[in-house]
C-alpha cells in the first residue's frame, strides 16, 4: 500500500485510507488489545506513511487528563535512583505519558508543599515519589498528601498501611547473600553496610545478622562497619574491618560499588578472593560481572521497580477518573535474585 503524506493528518484521514472506522484507528493509537492483528498492521502502515501524529492536547481535553506524571527523585549520581528513573521513563513512554521531573537537592528536603504545588500547577495526573527513605524524610506523609486529591505511588520505603509502595525486598537480599556464603563453607562473615539512615541499608544488614544467628554464628559490633556507598568508602572500611575481625573469611558488602573498593584493597594486600576471603555485593550493576574475580551479587531489578510504579499509578489515575473505588492500597516487595560468580565460590563447591 502506497499513500502520499497529507498536511495536518487527522484520525479521519487515517481511517479513510485504511478503510476502517475512526474508533478502530483510535484503538490502534491507544494500544487497545481488541483490534485484529492484520487490521492493526494496516492502520500502523498508514500512520507511518502519512506521518500522522496524535493530537495530545485534544486527547487531554477529551479524557480530562494531562497524560503527564510527576516524578520526584533525588541522588541521580547514584546507580540505583538513575536506574529506577530509566525504568519509569521507559514504562511511561510505552503508556504514552510524559514526565515532569523534579530532583530534590537532598534526600531530606522538607519543602514538600512547594514541590506538590509546582507539580499540581502543571496538572500532572499522578505522582511517583522516587526518593529513597532516609532518616525521617517520610514524616510529611501523615500530614500532607491526604489533603491532595491526586494518586501517589511511593518507592524504596518501608511499606505503610494506606499507601501504594513499590520496593525491593532488601531483607531477603541480605539473607540470600549470607546464606550463600554459609553454603560455601564460610563461617566468619563480616558486613560493610551502606549508610544506616537508609531503610535499604538497615534491611540488608538485618538479613545478614538474622541469617548468621540462625546458623549459630557469632555476630558482634566488631564484625561490621558502615560505608557511604562509594568505592572509596569500601576501600577504607575493609581495612578497618580486617583489623577488627582478623578471623573473617567472607564479606557481604552493601553495594557493588563499595565491593569494588574492597577488591582493590584485598588484592593489594595479597589476599585471594575467594580462596582467602569470599565476597558478595548487592545491586548487580553492569560492571559487576567484569570485576576480577567476577562479583557474586544480589540483583535488584530497579528498572522493573520503575515499571511497576508507572503501571500501578496509571491504575490509580484511571480509577480516580471513573470515580470508582480502588482496592485498598498495597505494597509490592519485589524479591531480588542471587547472581553467583567466582568471587564467592570455594574450590569443590562449584
Amino acid at each position: 500500500m502506497v499513500v502520499h503524506k497529507i498536511d495536518r493528518v487527522t484520525l479521519k484521514d487515517v481511517a479513510s485510507i485504511a478503510d476502517v472506522s475512526i474508533q478502530t484507528v483510535s484503538r490502534v493509537v491507544n494500544n487497545h488489545p481488541d483490534v485484529a492483528p492484520d487490521t492493526r498492521q494496516r492502520v500502523q502502515e498508514v500512520i507511518a506513511q502519512v506521518g500522522y501524529r496524535p493530537n495530545i492536547l485534544a486527547r487531554s481535553l477529551i479524557s480530562q487528563r494531562s497524560f503527564t506524571l510527576g516524578v520526584v527523585i533525588a541522588g541521580l549520581k547514584l546507580t540505583g535512583p538513575l536506574t529506577v528513573l530509566n525504568g519509569i521513563t521507559t514504562a511511561a513512554e510505552k503508556a504514552r505519558y510524559a514526565l515532569m521531573l523534579m530532583e530534590l537537592p537532598s534526600y531530606t528536603t522538607d519543602d514538600i508543599e512547594l514541590i506538590f504545588d509546582a507539580l499540581l500547577s502543571r496538572q500532572v495526573d499522578g505522582i511517583i515519589w522516587a526518593v529513597p527513605e532516609v532518616e525521617d524524610n517520610r514524616l510529611w506523609i501523615n500530614k500532607f498528601p491526604k489533603n491532595q486529591n491526586i494518586p501517589l505511588v511511593y518507592l524504596t520505603m518501608q511499606p505503610q498501611e494506606g499507601l501504594t509502595v513499590v520496593a525491593i525486598n532488601n531483607y531477603v537480599g541480605g539473607r540470600l547473600a549470607t546464606a550463600h556464603l554459609l553454603g560455601q563453607g564460610y563461617r566468619h562473615i563480616g558486613h560493610i553496610a551502606g549508610p544506616l539512615d537508609w531503610w535499604e541499608s538497615r534491611q540488608r544488614m538485618k538479613g545478614w545478622e538474622d541469617t548468621l544467628k540462625e546458623a549459630g554464628c557469632e555476630v558482634s559490633d566488631q564484625h561490621w562497619v558502615m560505608g557511604d556507598w562509594s568505592p572509596a568508602s569500601g576501600a577504607e572500611k575493609i581495612q578497618l574491618l580486617l583489623d577488627r575481625y582478623p578471623e573473617m573469611d567472607a564479606i557481604f558488602v552493601g553495594n557493588d560499588q563499595m565491593a569494588l573498593g574492597v577488591l582493590h584493597v584485598l588484592h593489594a594486600q595479597g589476599l585471594r578472593v575467594p580462596e582467602d576471603i569470599g565476597l558478595v555485593g548487592f545491586d548487580d550493576i553492569q560492571e559487576a560481572a567484569h570485576y576480577w574475580p567476577p562479583l557474586t551479587t544480589i540483583k535488584q531489578d530497579q528498572r522493573y521497580v520503575g515499571k511497576v510504579a508507572v503501571e500501578e499509578l496509571i491504575k490509580l489515575i484511571e480509577a480516580n477518573l471513573r470515580g470508582t473505588d480502588m482496592d485498598a492500597p498495597k505494597s509490592f516487595l519485589l524479591d531480588p535474585i542471587l547472581m553467583v560468580r567466582e568471587s564467592s565460590i570455594r574450590s569443590g563447591n562449584e
